[in-house]
């Protein structure tokens, strides 16, 4: 095999492949050639089966399916990573903790959050540097200012900051009352999300066991069941969780084992 795939040679990089049509695909990795062509979006590729990957997301096609669960995919990767769910499987292990993760996806993450010191996202404006792109985009409101009074032209990072001006500056107090209880709220799109707690409407579905929810903040909150990601490690005894209720639970009881000492060493 080792002489077949010197004769089959990159003249680029020097790899060998085992056929000449191994050969010609590798070499579009250098020429950027991408004869296979979407007849839905446009969008080309270097092979084939890449191409018949990506069809899939037009036809809707998933002929991998879980037999544990019935879950289909469109691609066997990932059919494969979602097999881990079943298995508990956890093979990418962090070398700077002991915690352990189903993709490599969450383990990078959780490396580049809790160990990495580095803050590659900073903002424009101000120059401050943070760790994730979600932080600076909540960061940069700061700037935008982008709650505008509607009787004059101030502006507020936060909606808090507006309804306080609104009832300082211009005595205005409007809150959209619940017919069936007292509470009340300043966005109606809220009491709207409220009514559905007594209509009894459930309308966001975990796609993993389709568990229903009120509102989009408590099915985050589940979908964290799901997910090996644990976002939040004890700096005293490097232990992780996913909640940040579990953690500060579990930080006042190891503050309490290792003492007040801990926190200025």
């Amino acid at each position: 095999m080792n002489i077949h795939s010197n004769k089959f040679k990159c003249g680029e990089c020097g790899k060998g492949c085992h056929d000449s049509d191994s050969l010609t695909r590798h070499r579009r990795i250098h020429s950027g050639k991408k004869p296979f062509e979407c007849s839905a979006c446009g969008e080309r590729f270097t092979q084939c089966i890449h191409l018949a990957e990506h069809s899939r997301i037009h036809s809707g096609e998933k002929p991998y399916r879980c037999d544990v669960c019935d879950k289909a995919f469109s691609r066997s990767g990932y059919l494969n990573s979602h097999m881990r769910v079943h298995t508990g499987d956890k093979p990418y292990k962090c070398p700077l903790c002991d915690a352990s993760f189903n993709q490599s996806s969450n383990l990078h993450t959780h490396k580049r959050l809790i160990h990495c010191k580095q803050r590659p996202h900073y903002c424009l404006c101000c120059g401050l540097v943070f760790k994730t792109n979600a932080e600076l985009n909540s960061h940069v409101l700061v700037h935008a200012g982008v709650y505008s009074c509607r009787h004059c032209s101030e502006g507020f990072a936060l909606y808090a900051e507006l309804k306080t001006h609104l009832l300082k500056s211009h005595c205005e107090r409007i809150w959209f009352t619940c017919h069936i209880c007292p509470k009340t709220f300043s966005l109606k799109s809220n009491l709207k999300q409220h009514m559905h707690r007594h209509e009894g409407v459930k309308p966001y579905v975990c796609n993993e066991c389709q568990k229903r929810f009120c509102t989009g903040s408590e099915l985050k909150q589940h979908q964290q069941v799901h997910t090996d990601y644990r976002q939040f490690c004890c700096f005293l005894c490097n232990a992780t969780f996913k909640r940040k209720a579990e953690f500060k639970i579990h930080l006042t009881k190891c503050c309490t084992v290792f003492g007040t000492s801990a926190f200025m060493s």
